[in-house]
C-alpha cells in the first residue's frame, strides 16, 4: 500500500487504458465462429387415420422451493410457495395406429434439455412422438435454463432440481394420459374477440381468435385444447409466490365446468398483450380468465367425422448467426454477438401437427402476428403454436427487423430467422399432409 501511495495516480492511466483496451479487444474477438447454413432435415414423421382415441391427465408441477420467480430481468424475488399451484397437462391422441402426445407446462419457456429428457422418458414407456409446450407464464418457477443469457434476462440461476421437477411432472402427465385412452369424437370451432388483446410494439394487431377443439368421450369431454395468443404478464411483479397467471386459472375454470383436462396453447404471442382493465392485481388476472372461459363456452362447435386424420412431422433447421445489433450499442456489437452465440441454439425444431381439420405449425419461440401470417401463407396452416419444443426467442417479420421496429428489439437473430423457420415449416407441413 505504501508503494501505491508513492506512485502518482496519473501514471496509472496508461495501464488502466491498456487493460480496458485489452478487455474490449478480447470481448470483441469473433468467438462465434461459422454458423453454416444447410437445408432442413426431416427428423420424424407419423401419419394415421381412423377412429380417434384420446386420454388426458393433469399433474401438479411442484417446484424445489425456494425457487426464483422467472419472467423478468433482475431483481427477481424468490418464492416459497405456489399460489395457485402449477400444473403439467397432457393429452395423448391415437388414430390409425399413430400416437402423438401433447404436454403443456405452466412455465415461461421450454428448453432443449427439458424437451430431450421428457421425450426420452416418454419413449421408454411407448410414446415416441411428443410436443412439449409452455404457456409462457411470466410468474412461474425459474432455474431450469442453463444458458447464460436466459439466466441473466429471464429464468435466474440454473438448478438441476428445477429441471428434475419439470421433467417428472411432464412425464407423469403423459404416462397417465396414455394409460387412459378411450374412444372420443372431435369437435372444433373458433370465435374472435379483438377487444381482448392489442399489439404492444407495432406490426399487425392480434385478432383475438380463440380456437377450441373438444375431445368428447361417451361420458363427456375428456379434454379440450384452447389456442389463444396473449402474453401472460398480468400477475404483479415481486410476488413471493409462483403463479400460473391467466392460463392456469383459465384451465382450472374450464375443468371445474366439466370440459375435461384443458390445455391453453399459445399462438402468435410475440406482440400480443392482454387488453383487460377490470379489477386490480390478482382480481384482474382472475377476471380475464373468467372472460376467456366464458368466451370458450360460446364457441360454436362442428363435429368431425368418425375417421380422423392424425399426423406429425418434425424438422430440424440450422439457425442463422446471432445478431445483437439492435440489442446493444454499436461499440459493443461484437461483444453482444459473442454473448448471444454462447447461449443461442445452433439448431432448432419446427413441427407440423394435423388433427382432423386443424393444421398447426409448432414454432420454438414467440412469433409475432406478422411472422405467423407469413408462416400460414407459406404452408396453408390453420394456426401457429408458439413456445413449442425449445426456445429461440422472438420471431419477427424481416422488414420490421431490418427497420428495427416491432419485436425486433428483443430478437436474438437477424432478419434471416423467419425465412429459416419458414423453409423448415414448408417441409414439415408437406410431410404431415397439410391440404393448403
Amino acid at each position: 500500500m505504501s508503494f501505491l501511495r508513492r506512485v502518482p495516480w496519473r501514471s496509472l492511466i496508461p495501464l488502466i487504458l491498456l487493460t480496458v483496451g485489452a478487455a474490449y479487444s478480447l470481448a470483441s474477438w469473433n468467438w462465434c465462429g461459422v454458423w453454416a447454413e444447410r437445408a432442413p432435415v426431416l427428423l420424424s414423421q407419423v401419419r394415421g387415420e381412423g377412429p380417434l382415441r384420446a386420454g388426458a391427465a393433469k399433474v401438479a408441477l411442484v417446484p424445489p422451493f425456494p425457487v426464483v420467480v422467472a419472467g423478468y430481468a433482475p431483481p427477481r424475488p424468490e418464492a416459497d410457495q405456489a399460489d395457485p399451484p402449477l400444473h403439467a397437462r397432457a393429452v395423448v391422441l391415437e388414430a390409425g395406429g399413430t400416437r402423438v402426445g401433447l404436454v403443456s407446462l405452466e412455465l415461461l419457456s421450454v428448453t432443449t434439455e427439458v424437451l430431450e429428457r421428457v421425450r426420452a422418458q416418454s419413449a421408454a414407456s411407448g410414446l415416441g412422438e411428443v410436443l412439449v409446450m409452455a404457456t409462457h407464464t411470466h410468474s412461474s418457477m425459474g432455474g431450469y435454463d442453463s444458458r447464460l443469457v436466459a439466466q441473466l434476462v429471464g429464468t435466474g440461476r440454473y438448478r438441476q432440481e428445477s429441471v428434475d421437477a419439470i421433467t417428472t411432472a411432464a412425464v407423469a402427465a403423459l404416462t397417465r394420459a396414455a394409460a387412459s385412452l378411450t374412444d372420443v369424437k372431435l369437435e372444433v370451432g373458433e370465435v374472435r374477440e379483438p377487444g381482448l388483446v392489442y399489439t404492444r410494439s407495432g406490426g399487425s394487431a392480434p385478432d383475438g381468435a380463440l380456437t377450441r377443439a373438444v375431445l368428447r368421450g361417451q361420458a363427456g369431454p375428456v379434454a379440450e385444447l384452447l389456442l389463444f395468443a396473449a402474453h401472460p404478464t398480468m400477475v404483479p411483479r415481486q410476488r413471493t409466490s409462483v403463479d400460473p397467471d391467466y392460463p392456469g386459472r383459465l384451465s382450472s375454470l374450464r375443468e371445474s365446468e366439466g370440459s375435461g383436462v384443458t390445455l391453453l396453447l399459445q399462438g402468435t404471442v410475440g406482440n400480443a398483450s392482454v387488453a383487460f382493465s377490470e379489477g386490480q392485481g390478482l382480481e384482474r388476472v382472475s377476471g380475464f380468465a373468467r372472460t376467456l372461459a366464458a368466451l370458450a363456452g360460446r364457441v360454436a362447435l362442428a363435429p368431425v367425422g368418425d375417421s380422423v386424420r392424425l399426423s406429425l412431422a418434425r424438422v430440424e433447421v440450422a439457425m442463422p448467426r446471432p445478431d445483437a445489433s439492435r440489442l446493444v450499442p454499436s461499440l459493443t456489437r461484437a461483444a453482444g454477438d459473442n454473448l448471444l452465440c454462447g447461449s443461442a441454439q445452433r439448431v432448432a425444431e419446427v413441427g407440423a401437427l394435423a388433427l382432423g381439420p386443424l393444421e398447426l405449425l409448432a414454432v420454438p419461440g414467440e412469433p409475432t402476428v406478422d411472422a405467423g401470417a407469413e408462416l400460414v401463407r407459406r404452408t396453408g396452416a390453420t394456426g401457429v403454436l408458439g413456445l413449442t419444443d425449445g426456445y429461440v426467442g422472438y420471431v419477427e417479420a424481416p422488414a420490421l427487423v431490418t427497420d428495427g421496429r416491432g419485436e425486433s428489439m428483443r430478437q436474438y437473430f437477424g432478419p434471416a430467422l423467419l425465412e429459416r423457420l419458414a423453409v423448415a415449416a414448408e417441409l414439415a407441413s408437406s410431410t404431415a399432409g397439410f391440404t393448403r
